[in-house]
Order: structure tokens, then C-alpha cells, then sequence
């Protein structure tokens, strides 16, 4: 029937949504640049972690990053806030996987909360040789 997931669509679904990952972090002066904001390579290499175990978590298999692409920095970070990195399967493919990441900052004493970066990792899942394998088996891309 038109419109229906396949057994193989549903689980990747299930995955997806299984392999969300949400990380907390208190932003430090030592994490910070001269401004009193967090150094844009301190969030890249969070996010880059947080990707990886995003990735890692979908597929269960050794994975590296191979890439990371549009990283948009729209909102700066203070010294003394709280940032949440949410790491989504956006793209799965045969051997690799997409993943955005996106950072939210919130006041330590204040409500609500606003989406800071965000970027898109691409990770491949690798063998004992560090050749690409399938991130699953038997696996429909989409």
C-alpha cells in the first residue's frame, strides 16, 4: 500500500529516534576566547563528539568522521551558561551517516533557552582495517 513504511524503513525509524543523544555542558572561562564567549573550536570538537556518539549509538560498529559541513554560528555563547548538544540521524546511507548537531544555550538563572550553532557531521563506520563497512546490515538507504 502507497504511503506505508517497509519493515526495513520502520526500524531504521526506530533507530533514529532510539539513537538521539542530548548532552549537557556548563560553559567554563577556560572554554572561552577573549571575549568572554566559548571558543568556536571548543563547541566544533564537542559537537564532533557528540556526533560520534550519536553515530555510534545508530550503528553499534567502529565509525570515524569523515566531514562536517554548514556549521552556523548564530547565537554567541557567555562564560557561566548552560549549552544542551542534541546529536539527530538525519541521512543514513550503506557506510555512513548523517548526523546534525544542534547546540542550544540557556542562562543558569533564567528561563528558556536558544539555538546557539548547529552543523551536519557525516561519519563512516569502519572494519579492524579501517575499511568502510555497512552502518547496518542488510540496509535500505534513504
Amino acid at each position: 500500500m502507497e504511503g506505508e513504511l517497509t519493515s526495513k524503513e520502520l526500524r531504521i525509524q526506530k533507530k533514529i529516534k532510539d539513537s538521539e543523544t542530548h548532552v549537557f555542558r556548563t560553559v567554563f572561562p577556560g572554554q572561552t576566547n577573549h571575549h568572554g564567549t566559548m571558543f568556536g573550536g571548543a563547541v566544533l570538537a564537542i559537537m564532533d563528539e557528540i556526533a560520534f556518539m550519536t553515530a555510534t549509538r545508530f550503528c553499534r560498529k567502529p565509525i570515524v568522521t569523515v566531514s562536517s559541513d554548514k556549521i552556523d554560528f548564530n547565537q554567541p555563547i557567555p562564560v557561566g551558561t548552560l549549552v544542551e548538544l542534541i546529536g539527530t540521524v538525519v541521512r543514513v546511507g550503506r557506510t555512513s551517516l548523517d548526523v546534525r548537531v544542534d547546540v542550544f544555550v540557556e542562562s543558569m538563572y533564567r528561563e528558556g533557552r536558544e539555538k546557539a550553532i548547529s552543523g551536519n557531521f557525516t561519519l563512516v563506520a569502519i572494519n579492524e582495517s579501517k575499511r568502510p563497512v555497512p552502518v547496518m546490515d542488510e540496509i535500505e538507504t534513504f
